[in-house]
């Protein structure tokens, strides 16, 4: 089966990188010590130390899995392209807008799903905001679709 790529930027490649080495040569030793601590009380069955353990290291390595994947299909977002072209909003970009509704200016930078973190300012180019904004230019009203309520905003600025 193939996997679908996973479009980051050079940035959070290496986020995704440093999480990958920090599970596996630090929280993999500290779950070891874990397990071993709760192995040393005794009797394991009732042992709700060890149950824990077992289930943090289960998490972690779950992740560590996960992490793998992602990596194995990273597509980078070549940012040098995407700076020369501030014409149009683009995977990449940086986007002021006004919503129409409550006349509040916003600023996202459209990201890969991986990096999306809305409340800090990283829209993923999934969502319905970022779908409606791309392709259009400095100027333009867009029309926010697929949400509950569907709204209006102007595009105030692109880099």
């Amino acid at each position: 089966m193939t996997q679908k790529k996973i479009l980051v930027t050079q940035q959070g490649y290496d986020e995704l990188l440093k999480e990958q080495d920090h599970l596996i040569h630090v929280v993999r030793n500290e779950v070891i010590k874990e397990l071993q601590e709760a192995r040393a009380q005794g009797d394991l069955s009732e042992n709700a130390d060890y149950d824990a353990a077992r289930d943090h290291q289960a998490r972690v390595e779950a992740r560590i899995r996960e992490l793998e994947i992602m990596l194995s299909n990273v597509e980078l977002i070549d940012e040098t392209k995407l700076t020369k072209s501030t014409k149009t909003v683009s995977l990449g970009s940086t986007v002021r807008i006004l919503d129409l509704s409550s006349n509040e200016e916003e600023e996202y930078t459209i990201v890969g799903s991986v990096e999306a973190d809305p409340l800090n300012g990283k829209l993923s180019n999934v969502a319905p905001l970022a779908v409606a904004l791309l392709d259009h230019k400095v100027g333009s009203t867009v029309e926010i679709e697929n949400v509950e309520e569907p709204y209006e905003v102007k595009i105030l600025e692109i880099r």
